[in-house]
């Protein structure tokens, strides 16, 4: 499993590259405070309820949760189900607010 730091996604957004985004926790998080992410939450990707970006398979998707550990595991159980690219937002969004503010 890759990991991508705060700082080398917010660089990549800041320029307009397209990048997938997949928030792994629950809808409440998601509400409070998100940075554009497809909300799929763990517990969907551990029943392997992932047909929704099913069109992924093949693209960068970065995935991140409050702290990367939830993420993490979506990443590996991801990657078993065949997605290609898949990286885990290190610290999650506690570091993002940290560095960036939310």
């Amino acid at each position: 499993m890759i990991t991508i730091t705060a700082e080398e996604l917010k660089t990549r957004m800041d320029a307009g590259e397209t990048i997938h985004l997949l928030d792994v926790r629950e809808p409440g998080e998601h509400a409070e405070f998100n940075i554009g992410g497809t909300l799929l939450p763990l517990g969907k990707i551990q029943m392997m309820l992932v047909d929704d970006i099913d069109d992924l398979k093949n693209e960068e998707l970065v995935c991140y949760c409050r702290s990367g550990n939830r993420s993490m595991q979506a990443c590996m159980m991801l990657e078993t189900f065949g997605f290609t690219n898949v990286k885990n937002l290190t610290g999650g969004m506690m570091v993002w607010q940290e560095k960036f503010g939310g």
